[in-house]
């Protein structure tokens, strides 16, 4: 099954869109993937610190919630990180020409929109980063209809 482009599913537009595709996805799994470049949004002299991957964790749970929004043929909603536990990485950078994976899955939801999420980051080796992360969606922050950028 062919996966639709990022950009459909997340509510940000030119570079805020991290992440460059979704590899797979179902009821509880997204995987998403990143390539840095040196023009990457956070690069700075070929690297971006590790950090940036809570961000690439965090936007990757935003596609899986637009990809179950566009499922159920609801619109994109905004979506809130409320915070981390045990953010762990194995390497102080990322630098250009990496591939990174960002598998995300679903632990806990909410009826209010609150929901919990197991992340982690593989490069072609392996597993570099993990963490869990809760998220809030509020029902009534729908966007308006934006088209296709």
């Amino acid at each position: 099954m062919e996966m639709p482009d990022i950009r459909t599913l997340v509510p940000h537009a030119g570079p805020m869109v991290l992440l460059d595709r979704v590899v797979s996805a179902d009821d509880e799994n997204l995987c998403a993937e990143v390539r840095i470049r040196a023009d990457s949004l956070f690069c700075v002299a070929g690297e971006v610190g590790a950090w940036a991957g809570l961000e690439y964790m965090a936007q990757a749970i935003g596609a899986y919630a637009g990809y179950a929004a566009r499922k159920r043929g609801e619109p994109i909603k905004l979506g809130y990180l409320l915070g981390t536990r045990c953010y762990e990485c194995s390497r102080p950078i990322y630098t250009v020409g990496m591939l990174l994976r960002v598998h995300v899955k679903r632990v806990l939801q909410s009826e209010n929109g609150l929901a919990s999420f197991e992340c982690r980051i593989d490069d072609e080796i392996g597993q570099i980063a993990s963490a869990n992360l809760s998220v809030f969606q509020p029902a009534e922050d729908a966007l308006p209809d934006q088209g296709t950028a």
